[in-house]
């Protein structure tokens, strides 16, 4: 440890011992830490004011919506005209991801899943 980091840790402790650290907003939960280690530089700025303002970027949007798309197909019968309409939405979706050089795994997580349990898992 550097000599800053020995201060930095001895004004804490010692806030600590005084209580000033006591009943602040948030206390016992955990930290919500905007993870953008993978955006490159020259677009952090654009994705965070773009987070800031309520809107995802472009690929997680995609996302969104596949996930969307999935729990909706899980829910309606596969012989109705809607059910081919979204699956074939969502197969598009895939299909630009995948051009794009994202993974798609996570669609299928799900569906092993409940492969899985229609193959004989004790459902919980």
């Amino acid at each position: 440890m550097s000599i800053i980091d020995d201060m930095a840790e001895r004004h804490i402790l010692q806030s600590i011992e005084r209580g000033e650290l006591d009943n602040l907003p948030g206390q016992g939960k955990a930290l919500v830490i905007d993870d953008d280690s993978f955006v490159p530089p020259q677009l952090k700025a654009a994705y965070r004011l773009l987070k800031n303002s309520g809107f995802l970027p472009p690929e997680l949007e995609d996302r969104k919506k596949m996930l969307e798309l999935a729990d909706l197909l899980d829910t309606i019968d596969e012989d109705t005209d809607n059910y081919a309409i979204k699956a074939k939405e969502l197969y598009q979706l895939e299909l630009k991801m995948k051009l794009a050089g994202m993974n798609t795994d996570f669609l299928r997580t799900k569906y092993r899943r409940s492969l899985a349990c229609a193959l004989g898992c004790d459902k919980k």
